[in-house]
C-alpha cells in the first residue's frame, strides 16, 4: 500500500466532513429568531443528536422539552430539556416507532402560538416512523427496497404513503403550531419532500408513482399496504417554514479545498453521481489511467448516492464496493488510489464508512486468492478490504450529506 497516498486520502476525509458538520449551520438558523410560546424540539436522523446539541445550547431555557431518535451508538451524552432515542437503520425498528410515538406525544398538545423546531437529517425514514401497516412488514418493504436497487427517492415514494408521519403528515398533525424546520440534505438537488420521506413537506410525488415502483420491482406488498399506496399525501401546508443547509456540493468543495491544501488540482467531475456503486469505481479507474502521468498531482471527485445490487451474501456498502471495483483499472500504478466515502461514518450495515484501493490492491486480493469480481459478485466488499488494510473507519460522524469518492493521481 502507498502510504503517502492513503495518508492524504485520510486528510482529505477528515477535514472535508469537519467542514460539513450541522453545528455552526444550526447556530446560524435560530441566530436572531424570537419564538413566541413554547418551543418544543423533534430531531430525527443519522445527525440528530448533533443539530438538536446545537440547538439545545443556543436556545437555553429557551427550550421547553425535545425528543432526539438518531441512530444506534450516535447519542453522545445528555442533552438539555430533550429525551433522546436510538433507533433501527435503515431498516425501522420497535425503537423508531417508539421513539416517534414518544415525539408525536410531544407535539399533541401544541397551541397556535407554539413553534415545533424540527431537526432533519438523512436516516429519518427508518428512524422517525409510525407505520400504517405492520412494523413486520414495513421491514420487509424496506428491505425488498434495499435489496433491488432501488434509488432514494423510489424508496420514499413508496415509504411516505405507508406512514402516519411522512409527506407531510407530521406537519399537519402539529398544527395550529408552527414548524420550523432545519434540514441537513442528503439528496441530490435538496428535494424537501423526499429527505427522510418530507414530514414537514407537502408531497410533490403521486400515488401512480408509488404503484410504478411496486411494477418496477416486482415487489410484493400486502393488501393494506397496497390500499396505503392509493391514499393522496397532503399537497399544501400553511405552518411549515424550511432552512435547508449543508448538501453534498458543499461536501465536494471542501473536498476540493483540502486536496488544493495537499498539493493536488481538484476537478469536480460531479455532485450528482447516481449510478451503480461499481460502475461508478470503474469510471474512476478509467479517469486515471487517462491521467496516469499527469504534470502535477491531481485529485478528481464525484460526489452523491450510488447503489448497489445485492448478488451475493457478503458483507459491505455502496462506498465499499465503489473503491474496490476501481482496483482493477489502477492495478499496478504506483502513483494512484481510488477511495469513497459515507459523509455519515457508516456504509452498509457495517462499522465502515468507506473503502480505499491503490495500485497494488488488486495483488494483495490475489495473494489471499480472492479476485475483485468474485467479490464484487458476492458483494463482500468489506472482508476484502479489511484484507487489504482497505476499510475506512471514521465512527459515527454526526453529519449525513451522501458520499464523496475521488481519484488521486500524482
Amino acid at each position: 500500500m502507498n502510504s503517502s497516498l492513503r495518508s492524504d486520502a485520510n486528510t482529505i476525509i477528515e477535514r472535508s466532513i469537519q467542514a460539513v458538520l450541522p453545528d455552526e449551520a444550526v447556530r446560524r438558523a435560530l441566530s436572531g429568531r424570537k419564538f413566541s410560546g413554547r418551543v418544543l424540539l423533534v430531531a430525527a436522523g443519522k445527525a440528530a443528536w448533533q443539530m438538536a446539541s446545537a440547538a439545545a445550547a443556543q436556545l437555553g431555557d429557551g427550550l421547553s422539552a425535545g425528543v432526539v431518535v438518531t441512530k444506534y451508538d450516535h447519542v453522545k451524552g445528555d442533552i438539555p430539556h430533550c429525551t433522546c432515542y436510538e433507533a433501527g437503520h435503515p431498516v425501522p425498528d420497535e425503537n423508531s416507532f417508539a421513539a416517534t410515538q414518544a415525539a408525536l406525544d410531544l407535539v399533541k398538545d401544541a397551541g397556535e402560538g407554539d413553534t415545533v423546531l424540527f431537526l432533519l437529517s438523512g436516516g429519518g425514514s427508518a428512524l422517525f416512523e409510525k407505520p400504517l401497516v405492520s412494523g413486520e412488514e414495513l421491514q420487509n418493504i424496506t428491505g425488498q427496497l434495499l435489496a433491488c436497487g432501488a434509488d432514494i427517492v423510489e424508496m420514499n415514494t413508496l415509504r411516505k404513503r405507508l406512514s402516519a408521519v411522512k409527506g407531510g403528515r407530521f406537519a399537519q398533525l402539529c398544527a395550529p403550531a408552527k414548524v420550523f424546520a432545519v434540514v441537513l440534505s442528503d439528496i441530490l438537488g435538496d428535494p424537501l419532500d423526499m429527505i427522510a420521506s418530507g414530514p414537514a413537506c407537502p408531497d410533490s410525488s403521486t400515488c401512480a408513482q408509488a404503484l410504478a415502483v411496486v411494477e418496477k420491482y416486482h415487489l410484493t406488498l400486502s393488501d393494506a399496504a397496497m390500499e396505503c399506496l392509493k391514499q393522496e399525501t397532503p399537497k399544501q401546508l400553511d405552518n411549515v417554514e424550511t432552512q435547508i443547509t449543508g448538501s453534498v456540493r458543499q461536501l465536494c468543495a471542501a473536498a476540493a479545498q483540502v486536496c488544493r491544501q495537499l498539493g493536488y488540482e481538484p476537478v469536480i467531475l460531479t455532485d450528482q453521481l447516481c449510478c451503480q456503486a461499481k460502475e461508478a469505481g470503474s469510471f474512476l479507474a478509467s479517469i486515471v489511467k487517462t491521467h496516469a502521468r499527469p504534470e502535477h498531482p491531481m485529485a478528481f471527485i464525484a460526489g452523491g448516492e450510488t447503489v448497489v445490487q445485492l448478488t451475493g451474501k457478503g458483507r459491505g456498502g455502496r462506498n465499499q464496493e465503489l473503491a474496490l471495483a476501481a482496483a482493477e483499472g489502477i492495478a499496478g500504478m504506483d502513483n494512484a488510489a481510488v477511495f469513497s466515502v459515507g459523509s455519515d461514518g457508516t456504509d452498509g450495515p457495517t462499522d465502515a464508512a468507506g473503502g480505499y484501493v491503490d495500485g497494488s490492491t488488486r495483488a494483495a486480493l490475489l495473494a489471499a486468492g480472492l479476485t475483485v469480481h468474485g467479490v464484487l459478485a458476492e458483494n463482500d466488499a468489506y472482508h476484502a478490504l479489511q484484507k487489504t488494510d482497505g476499510l475506512i473507519v471514521t465512527g459515527p460522524t454526526g453529519t449525513n450529506v451522501n458520499d464523496v469518492a475521488l481519484a488521486l493521481v500524482r
